[in-house]
């Protein structure tokens, strides 16, 4: 048994990882795609910030995951190895061919499958997952909404300045938005780590009688986040910087503020968001300031429907990786 609860606690870690490679493009798409940074520069900037994010924005996050989605009365270890199982499955699948979906509602997925194996809707928390149903559709539009107001304020204010003169001032700026949106990413995704491995130690027994994030879980989770986006997924950083509209400093600024905004607003309240949700929708709502054919639609389409498939697809993965594990444990 102690073997499965370490087994689960590195496969939790692998999991923030690949969260980290997938969610790279998330904090530097902008960045790179003006310029501003080269691609090594930025994931080193986004890691860096992925990290301090430890310090900054509490544990709201991984305590909605760890308690506020399924009845911790039926979790084991095999159900989140299998939970597991079944968010990389998808993770990976769709990272391979370069569609940033979201790593949280895989996650969330995941967790879904062994618990409808078990009882149905019986052991699910309506209320946890009716909140981040909502703001599947919620966080992109809030992010398109946020960026688009902030881009055309901001063509407003600078409407008499030189475009090379606004260039410049926007490429200082954009380090801090930069800055600013990978320390609301480090902060809402890996705390979901950190809450599934946290429900996997207070459900066999190793937290005692009350649930709480250890500290050394906090210290993991970042850590293992910051790798990641350190590493990079190249494919979706191409994806999200520049198969959706073509940026400049000033557009990379308004987008990275803008979703900055919303993941860092949804993290001190405890929602667990999609921050690659976040900001497609704010990249295509400072694109659509220009004109709607800036945006890519395509693409954009091909996105929202790697979004629609996450949670269900990575449900079914682990549900029937589950089903299988319980003839190996009977």
């Amino acid at each position: 048994m102690e073997f499965i609860v370490i087994l689960c606690i590195v496969i939790a870690l692998g999991f923030d990882f690949l969260n980290g490679m997938n969610d790279a493009a998330n904090s530097i798409a902008t960045i790179v795609s003006t310029r501003v940074l080269t691609p090594r520069q930025a994931v080193l900037w986004a890691a860096f910030w992925n990290f301090a994010a430890a310090g900054v924005l509490g544990l709201h996050v991984a305590n909605t995951i760890g308690k506020g989605i399924i009845d911790s009365s039926i979790v084991n270890e095999y159900f989140i190895l299998a939970a597991l199982i079944g968010g990389i499955s998808w993770v990976y699948f769709c990272t391979h061919f370069g569609l940033p979906i979201s790593v949280s509602h895989s996650l969330i997925g995941g967790l879904l499958g062994p618990a409808i194996v078990i009882g149905g809707a019986k052991y699910i928390i309506a209320d946890g997952i009716i909140k981040i149903a909502m703001f599947i559709v919620l966080s992109p539009v809030i992010g398109f909404v946020i960026g688009f107001l902030m881009m055309t304020l901001t063509l407003w204010i600078f409407r008499n300045r030189s475009p090379h003169k606004v260039d410049n001032w926007f490429r200082g700026l954009q380090l801090f938005s930069s800055a600013v949106f990978s320390l609301g990413h480090g902060g809402n995704d890996a705390q979901k780590t950190m809450g599934i491995i946290a429900i996997l130690l207070f459900s066999t027994g190793h937290l005692g009688a009350e649930f709480y994030v250890p500290l050394w879980v906090v210290i993991a989770a970042y850590t293992s986040i910051a790798l990641g986006t350190y590493l990079g997924g190249w494919r979706v950083i191409k994806t999200l910087g520049i198969g959706l509209t073509d940026l400049k400093p000033v557009h990379g600024f308004n987008a990275e503020t803008a979703g900055a905004l919303t993941v860092i607003g949804n993290t001190l309240a405890g929602i667990p968001v999609s921050t690659t949700h976040t900001i497609t929708g704010s990249i295509m709502g400072v694109g659509a300031t220009r004109r709607l054919s800036a945006v890519r639609w395509g693409v954009a389409t091909n996105i929202v429907s790697a979004w629609l498939l996450t949670i269900p697809a990575a449900t079914l993965i682990s549900g029937l990786v589950y089903w299988i594990l319980q003839f190996f444990i009977s």
